[in-house]
């Protein structure tokens, strides 16, 4: 079970209304761009500057027996825990006792005989470090300003204290360099572009709240989601990552080769025909988080490489894996945010809670249509519609589909006139069999199979689908797959004859559930795709 994302088409130009218009926008786009390389170019120059100070630095401690990456230091302590403990400390106040703590220099100044440095753990939390010509001597002193700089990683050993002014703060009786910075850190007083973002997570890490966040919000939201399953007896296993034949979605795969085996091999587009087979097996309620590739485009909620949640539910049905979803997102955003509303970085609120809606494909796309209309004349999109009225209608409003057939018209026609409309969470039911080749036939309505999708934002986050496990009904499906397979279809499946031999030993009735786990940070944050995973693919 998995999402099936569309190709990413670029967006169109807007129109300026005038070609001087349109050259002054050209010039000025060209201006900024001109202005960001000559920034970028200073920039790395006072890098470079400063990478060659910070190396003979490095090689001046090793002459002297000072070590720029020791093997380890005498941390007795963490920062956030001296400032959970101490943090209430009054002004001039001390305590008596010494801890022995290291983070990253974000702040550096020198007054002389004192220099004040303020240090920062992983998870930005930052406290003072005092080091005065008092407590360490004339030696130690010199040698701290001589070779401390911004960015190093910094052991320092003293007394807890609060300072005149207040702060919390280490008086420091011995010091070591933990980690030796070639490179200046960023200026912690400007944002980072979004280039820098994606290319240098690292540096990102280092200077932004909102990065660590997103680091902890994803750790809660998939450690909910196993909670969840694992209060519901679901067993989580791993599957294949390599394979000989790729399935379970419609999507172009990535290949590679195998020395060993000599043998065309692909990354897996979804773990499903995999989860399936331990269905069969005995396992069954069954989940994995995994990584998924596909060899498509890339935007603002497609992601060539992402992670996936799949998982199966013997004698469950559509229905069942509805309620699951719901209950593993809204978990998911308890675990977050500690209410069913979250708040999206621009400050949105939005609200997970209570039962979703749930909406017919056929009957929404009609009701829409109509009201398109005029409303005057009902217009009646079912699953017996003909593929030429249909073509008439995606034809009207410039809709193109390669490969056309009832299905893909009726999706993308839906698309068009409804998924924008969708504000609440919402399960969009019952979709058209022609596009879902692994989905059982709806038990009461021809032409029409058991999915849903949920959407959220006004993007697919996840869907699920009453399982078909009729070995030869799936290989009748699998067959017309690879008739559209060879009429030029790059998406379809591909006959998977070891996983009909599985079928063909009895799969019971199973729900089946795939959920984006970037999606579903985007659904809890806000934010892109790429701002939700660590370290995304960048050109």
């Amino acid at each position: 079970m998995t999402e099936h994302p569309k190709h990413a088409q670029p967006e169109p130009a807007a129109d300026s209304g005038t070609d001087s218009g349109a050259d002054a926008i050209d010039l000025a786009a060209l201006k900024a761009a001109e202005e960001q390389d000559a920034e970028a170019a200073a920039a790395d120059a006072a890098a470079n500057e400063q990478q060659v100070i910070r190396m003979a630095k490095r090689e001046r401690m090793l002459e002297t027996g000072l070590d720029p990456y020791p093997v380890g230091v005498a941390v007795t302590t963490t920062i956030p825990a001296v400032r959970a403990e101490y943090g209430e400390l009054a002004a001039d106040e001390t305590t008596g006792v010494t801890v022995g703590l290291a983070g990253r220099i974000v702040h550096l100044r020198n007054t002389g005989k004192l220099c004040f440095v303020s240090l920062q753990s992983g998870d930005g939390t930052r406290i003072q470090a005092m080091v005065s010509l008092g407590a360490v001597g004339d030696e130690s002193l010199a040698s701290f300003k001589e070779f401390v700089d911004l960015g190093d990683h910094l052991f320092v050993s003293g007394e807890v204290i609060s300072s005149r002014r207040g702060e919390l703060s280490i008086m420091v009786s011995e010091w070591a360099i933990a980690s030796k910075s070639l490179l200046p850190l960023p200026n912690l007083h400007s944002e980072l572009n979004e280039e820098t973002r994606m290319r240098s997570r690292y540096l990102d890490l280092i200077v932004r709240d909102d990065a660590r966040k997103m680091v902890r919000t994803r750790a809660a939201a998939v450690a909910s989601m196993r909670k969840t399953f694992a209060d519901r007896a679901f067993i989580e296993v791993e599957t294949p990552m390599l394979q000989t034949m790729h399935g379970g979605a419609a999507a172009r795969p990535f290949s590679t080769h195998s020395n060993a085996f000599d043998t065309e091999l692909f990354l897996r587009i979804a773990p499903e025909l995999f989860l399936k087979r331990a269905v069969v097996g005995g396992i069954d309620r069954v989940f994995e988080i995994n990584r998924n590739f596909r060899n498509e485009g890339a935007d603002s909620t497609h992601s060539p490489e992402f992670a996936m949640l799949e998982a199966y539910e013997a004698y469950g049905d559509y229905h069942t894996m509805a309620e699951l979803t719901q209950t593993l997102i809204q978990n998911a955003a308890i675990a977050v945010a500690g209410s069913t509303t979250v708040t999206w970085a621009d400050g949105t609120e939005y609200d997970l809670g209570g039962d979703w809606d749930r909406i017919s494909m056929y009957e929404s796309l009609s009701e829409a249509l109509t009201a398109a209309d005029g409303g005057a004349n009902p217009i009646r999109i079912t699953p017996v519609t003909t593929t030429d009225d249909l073509k008439a209608l995606a034809d009207r409003e410039g809709i193109e589909i390669h490969l056309p057939n009832h299905g893909k018209y009726v999706e993308e026609l839906w698309e068009h006139f409804v998924k924008g409309s969708l504000v609440r969470p919402t399960f969009v039911m019952d979709f058209p069999l022609e596009t879902s080749p692994l989905t059982r036939a709806h038990r009461s309505i021809p032409g029409v199979v058991e999915k849903w999708d949920l959407y959220i934002r006004g993007f697919e986050l996840a869907t699920a689908y009453s399982e078909l496990v009729d070995p030869v009904i799936q290989r009748e499906r699998f067959i017309e797959q690879a008739r559209l397979g060879a009429a030029g279809d790059d998406e379809a499946m591909r006959l998977d004859e070891d996983f009909l031999r599985a079928l063909e030993f009895g799969m019971p009735p199973s729900g089946g559930l795939g959920m984006g786990v970037d999606r579903l940070l985007m659904a809890l944050t806000g934010l892109g795709i790429r701002e939700t995973i660590l370290f995304p693919l960048v050109k």
